[in-house]
């Protein structure tokens, strides 16, 4: 190993690694932006292209359709593996910024004054408007890039932070994320109220993602640099090629099966309940697009301050899966309350913005303690995978048991048993977490010491 060059390469300098941070921080917080631009916009795609409840959820869900069907999270993970940062992250990233713009086209009055496309999307699936499939097809594609690029930056943080300030580099990765998703709540309302037009709102979020993709050329050239400095260290070592067979290593190691069915549960009740949020409080305390948008915005901002904190206590004192535990029971009473309380959103979106910094800062630093560090592109695609059978399934049940629990024509939605679908999943992932804790007292991995720690 070349040690001196060790010492000297672009990952030691402090300046360098936090700006590559910031650098793919970018990307993702242009991933996140677009995932949720349309969440506020629910009842404007109801009004504007005739969307209903169920397929609302239909478009958010099927974002994860490559994910949890083609399994692309996985393969994703093992790409990443065998053909390096740069290259899988380009490629996966094209993929969003295409199908952002496909979205985006498909709401387009480009597009439904029988634009190309549209005279196709309209020969089948006749239950289906032309607009709606181009939607869903422009989302597929988003989806496909979108979480292999969740994971390969996931890869860049532990390749410029194993061993210094890895859980806080995590926690601002996250935070950087949120900032993406409440930018979204806030500035897509507004930009619907634009002279131009509602559908400003989409083409923004997809030429938001399309500056992502040249960004990402800019940390391509540094990540370059940085392997001919290193190119004899463990760093994305070419002498152990990666074998399918390590997969299975993956599925037994039951620390591991804990950690992705806790993400599994956790994220289901988190992201498919961001998704419908701006509706439900415009339902339920009868506020407008904009202040709905603006409160549901309270998550994000909450993680933002709170995940680089949580990151921070999980470098320094560990106790990573005692924070897992108590943002499972946060989740969950959360839900709890929103189902049969009138108790002031903004309070408990703060609250929950809590519970989402508590479960990602300590969770995603942890999978870096369990598995060998040229193997975390498989396991951070594996669990991806696994996470968007959830983000499939439950918006689309969520809209199911709005439009099944409320009569068609209904002034006012009531969402009570859609929250309690999402507080049972709090339950699950806190038993999940529960049964990590006492899994890891028996496998020795240390995840309630510090990150440097074993």
């Amino acid at each position: 190993m070349n040690t001196e060059a060790l010492k000297t390469s672009l990952r030691d300098s402090v300046v360098t690694r936090w700006a590559m941070l910031f650098t793919v921080g970018f990307v993702l917080a242009a991933n996140y932006y677009f995932y949720d631009a349309l969440s506020p916009l629910k009842s404007t795609l109801t009004r504007e292209l005739g969307f209903d409840s169920t397929d609302f959820g239909l478009f958010v869900s099927v974002y994860s359709v490559p994910n949890v069907f083609l399994l692309m999270a996985v393969f994703g993970g093992v790409i990443l593996d065998k053909l390096g940062i740069r290259r899988t992250g380009f490629m996966f990233i094209a993929f969003m910024a295409l199908g952002a713009l496909l979205t985006a086209y498909g709401a387009s009055d480009m597009y439904r004054n029988e634009g190309l496309g549209y005279a196709f999307m309209s020969s089948f699936m006749p239950g289906y408007s032309p607009e709606l499939k181009m939607m869903l097809l422009g989302r597929f594609l988003f989806g496909l890039g979108a979480e292999t690029s969740i994971v390969v930056i996931s890869k860049i943080i532990v390749k410029w932070f194993k061993g210094k300030e890895l859980a806080l580099a995590f926690g601002v990765k996250l935070g950087l994320a949120r900032t993406g998703s409440m930018l979204a709540l806030m500035l897509s309302p507004r930009l619907i109220n634009s002279e131009a037009g509602w559908t400003v709102a989409t083409w923004f979020a997809a030429f938001f993602v399309t500056t992502a993709l040249l960004v990402f050329l800019i940390y391509m050239m540094f990540d370059l640099k940085l392997d001919k400095q290193v190119e004899k260290s463990t760093l994305e070592s070419k002498s152990d090629p990666f074998k399918f067979s390590d997969l299975g290593k993956l599925i037994t190691n039951r620390s591991f099966i804990f950690v992705t069915l806790l993400c599994l549960t956790f994220y289901s009740a988190v992201f498919p309940f961001f998704a419908f949020s701006a509706d439900f409080f415009k339902n339920k305390f009868g506020l407008t697009e904009i202040q709905s948008g603006d409160i549901a915005a309270m998550m994000p901002l909450g993680t933002m301050l709170f995940t680089p904190i949580f990151g921070f206590f999980v470098d320094k004192y560990g106790k990573a899966a005692s924070l897992m535990i108590y943002g499972s029971l946060i989740l969950t009473i959360v839900h709890l309350t929103f189902a049969f309380t009138t108790v002031t959103p903004y309070v408990m979106m703060v609250v929950l913005g809590l519970a989402f910094s508590l479960v990602p800062a300590a969770m995603w630093p942890s999978v870096a303690k369990m598995i060998d560090e040229k193997r975390i592109g498989s396991a951070y695609g594996f669990m991806f995978s696994v996470q968007n059978l959830g983000l499939w399934a439950f918006p689309i049940l969520a809209g199911m048991i709005l439009d099944g629990t409320n009569p068609v024509g209904t002034e006012s939605l009531d969402y009570t048993y859609t929250m309690i679908m999402f507080s049972g999943l709090g339950i699950v992932g806190f038993i999940f977490a529960l049964l990590l804790k006492r899994e890891d007292k028996v496998s020795g991995y240390g995840l309630e010491l510090p990150s440097n720690s074993k």
